[in-house]
């Protein structure tokens, strides 16, 4: 699995913000907000064999997990199969998916 690489604004409001941290004009907990909202823009990209995979890890067909990522079965079908890649809203619930389980839907 590979990443979105963040852009360059993201970037350097991240390092401003450490920067504004560092001279204490903010405190650590709204610097801890922003580490986390750094971290979670920071998309995975799925290939068709980590769908697969993670399809047979949660004991779900095609059909049921496009029904979870509200997606077409022809749409899993094309990403197992190499012909598509996930975009990045499926590649997000992907993610929730593969670190949550299915206990995120339930």
């Amino acid at each position: 699995m590979t990443t979105n690489k963040r852009s360059r604004l993201s970037e350097e409001m991240y390092e401003t913000v450490q920067d504004m941290y560092a001279c204490g004009l903010i405190d650590k907990r709204r610097f801890e907000e922003y580490q986390a909202l750094h971290a979670a823009s920071e998309t995975p990209k799925y290939t068709g064999e980590e769908v697969k995979a993670l399809r047979s890890r949660l004991n779900v067909s095609q059909s049921v997990l496009a029904a979870l990522i509200n997606t077409s079965p022809a749409a899993v079908r094309a990403w197992e199969g190499g012909t598509k890649k996930p975009g990045g809203p499926s590649n997000k619930l992907l993610h929730l998916l593969d670190q949550k389980g299915l206990g995120i839907f339930l």
